[in-house]
């Protein structure tokens, strides 16, 4: 059994040239296969079951599933299937609440004396939490917080002298690395998996670079530990990609440095803090990152600033592209959420920007994430009577444009621009409607009609045209391909 799993593992090229007798080479290859025996004997034991409850009424689900399996469905997004309904039975008065099995999750000790690591969705309404270490002791834990945006929970259990897990540098972790994931898929408990890492800093979440790996991860897997060769946690095991609801090969781990630091303050605090700054922001593409002069797509493309918000104190605009954060630069939009978000409020940070077509260093004062409050802002009136652009150029693109009053302009919070009043043919194609309104043409920032027709007249019509557009509380950029 164990050559022929072994045999699996070689490259096929290297499967047709051998011959009857494995050659020394492939020999070597086998016996340095991982063997995972003394790292499940060492780190098993810190590995724990959770049970938790919650208190409900007593009800019938219409599909004829126990809550496990619908929270299976829930978790994972998968559709809840169409089965046979069971029979109608006569209404009955309202039952009193009861304690009600919830579902069944993973977790591992942290530290000696009790603190145990998990899933926020795991203990996540519950009323009752209940640990249950592998010599079978049980105990029943106390939630110290949890954090939905990094999906990390802490719980503390009455015990001392306990098996904590040593926690693993995240840095030094290697695509194509084996890897060990210990938990209780479906319930069954202390199950051992093994695979590799597939890749790092998957973009999945708002907070979280996810590690992926291949390893089988199952409902019920979700808080337990992903550990590195050395015996060493360097994730949480948290989310599967599943069409099915089965392993499909792609799971997620969040990292323990991560982790760590969430856990930290959730020992000390019961909740976690974030920095914030107030700003929507985007991806930056490879044309807009050309025509804009940036070079390569990086960065985070600002789409709005909240009115009052640290970034709008800055000197922080929309349109600018966020592309160093503290020195470090930021290479994908999802960095700056994290940097951000890992930094205490009330610091003062240095934030550079690129707009129209140089960096800027600027200066700003981080605020504490609160709950979004998202402003609903009338769209700008149109006034027939403002001056409109008759030019050739903005005809050929498809555009007309009109002059923005200063009321409209003080109700948009803007210094300068022109309101799109007619889009068709290139500009209708590049998705402008009337309403929207342009603060820049071509890395031009323009104060008004005569501005507009003036950058537009500068503009090389051979190549696409980067205009900033703004609609609504957002600003994105936006390519006009002229016909030719």
């Amino acid at each position: 059994m164990a050559a022929a799993s072994a045999g699996a593992l070689l490259p096929a090229s290297a499967l047709a040239q051998a011959p009857a007798a494995l050659p020394s080479a492939a020999a070597a290859a086998v016996r340095g296969l991982p063997d995972f025996t003394d790292l499940v004997e060492q780190v098993g034991p810190s590995v724990v079951n959770i049970r938790t409850s919650e208190k409900v009424a007593s009800r019938n689900n219409a599909a004829g599933m126990d809550e496990e399996m619908l929270e299976f469905f829930r978790r994972f997004g998968v559709p809840i299937p169409n089965l046979p309904q069971r029979p109608q039975r006569p209404q009955q008065p309202q039952q009193p609440e009861e304690e009600q099995a919830r579902g069944v999750g993973s977790g591992f000790i942290l530290t000696q004396d009790g603190y145990v690591m998990t899933n926020a969705h795991v203990v996540e309404g519950a009323s009752e939490v209940i640990v249950t270490l592998t010599d079978k002791r049980e105990f029943k834990a106390k939630i110290i917080g949890s954090d939905k945006r990094t999906d990390v929970a802490v719980v503390k259990i009455e015990a001392r002298g306990l098996p904590a897990v040593k926690v693993g540098d995240v840095n030094r972790l290697k695509v194509g690395e084996w890897v060990m994931a210990i938990g209780s898929p479906f319930g069954l408990e202390n199950s051992v998996t093994a695979g590799i890492v597939s890749a790092k800093q998957r973009d999945t979440g708002e907070y979280i670079p996810f590690i992926q790996t291949d390893v089988a991860i199952n409902p019920g897997n979700s808080g337990g530990p992903l550990i590195n060769l050395r015996g060493e946690v360097v994730g949480i095991n948290s989310q599967i990609y599943s069409r099915s609801g089965g392993f499909m090969g792609i799971s997620f781990a969040i990292p323990m440095d991560e982790a760590i630091r969430v856990s930290d303050q959730l020992r000390t605090s019961g909740r976690v803090t974030r920095g914030r700054i107030g700003v929507q922001i985007g991806a930056v593409t490879k044309d807009v990152a050309e025509s804009i002069g940036l070079g390569k797509p990086q960065g985070a493309l600002v789409s709005a600033v909240e009115a009052g918000s640290p970034a709008e104190k800055a000197g922080i605009e929309a349109g600018d592209v966020i592309t160093r954060y503290e020195g470090k630069p930021i290479e994908k939009f999802g960095d700056l959420p994290r940097m951000v978000g890992n930094t205490k409020p009330g610091t003062k940070s240095a934030i550079t920007v690129f707009r129209r077509g140089s960096q800027r260093d600027l200066s700003i004062t981080i605020a504490e994430v609160e709950p979004d409050e998202k402003a609903q802002t009338a769209a700008a009136p149109g006034d027939d009577k403002a001056p409109k652009s008759s030019s050739a150029a903005a005809q050929q693109l498809g555009l007309g444009v009109a002059e923005l009053s200063e009321a409209q302009k003080k109700d948009l919070k803007i210094k300068g621009g022109v309101r799109v009043v007619s889009a068709e043919g290139a500009a209708a194609r590049a998705g402008l409607r009337e309403g929207d309104v342009l603060l820049a043409v071509a890395n031009t920032e323009i104060a008004n009609l005569k501005g507009f027709e003036a950058a537009l007249a500068k503009a090389d019509k051979a190549k696409p045209i980067n205009l900033l557009v703004r609609r609504g509380e957002w600003a994105q950029y936006v390519l006009i391909r002229p016909s030719r």
